[in-house]
């Protein structure tokens, strides 16, 4: 079992048992998934029209592979836009949708190693949720996770991360995440 899990289980929990004055353990808001994905919006302008495959597009899915432990899958334009040079069914992005053990683990280094090594973090956005409970960030580099070598990096590529809950607001998601560890903005 990932330590966050466990974490969660032992002291999560019976803290939000008290503070939702909730007694039924499956009523009470948990993370269902992690859905971490990055648009390549240059590299499929710098891309000549037969081949839409380039470095850029190799290099970000290695490095999405690597900080989730899991393939990316890649995103199609579902549209033809002749102002972005861009045409239906071109590979546009990279998604990985984590459930259990991985998600855990990517949420545990997430903040425990990644977030503290942004430069000039003052917190998370504590706004930034949807209306429903699911919270959205995003990182301007891969390189802030330590399983990244920064010197093998060519391109800096960015990535959007959202963390989809179960909770039936913004303010027992809120309170959800920042018992898991969260460090959002005062």
């Amino acid at each position: 079992m990932a330590r966050l899990q466990e974490r969660y289980r032992a002291e999560v929990m019976p803290q939000l048992k008290e503070a939702l004055g909730r007694k039924n353990p499956m009523s009470l808001p948990h993370i269902t998934k992690v859905v971490v994905s990055a648009g390549l919006g240059k590299a499929v302008q710098e891309s000549s029209s037969k081949s839409h495959e380039n470095k850029r597009f190799t290099e970000a899915e290695q490095h999405l592979g690597t900080v989730t432990g899991q393939k990316p899958v890649r995103t199609r334009a579902r549209k033809s836009v002749s102002n972005f040079k861009l045409r239906q069914g071109w590979a546009v992005g990279l998604k990985v949708t984590l459930r259990g053990k991985r998600m855990y683990e990517f949420i545990d280094r997430l903040v425990a190693l990644a977030i503290p090594r942004v430069r000039d973090f003052r917190g998370l956005n504590p706004n930034s949720f949807d209306g429903r409970g699911n919270y959205a960030m995003g990182l301007s580099e891969f390189g802030v996770f330590p399983e990244i070598n920064p010197d093998r990096v060519t391109f800096q590529q960015g990535m959007n991360i959202t963390v989809c809950t179960n909770a039936h607001n913004d303010a027992e998601a809120r309170q959800l995440l920042t018992l898991m560890g969260f460090p959002f903005r005062s």
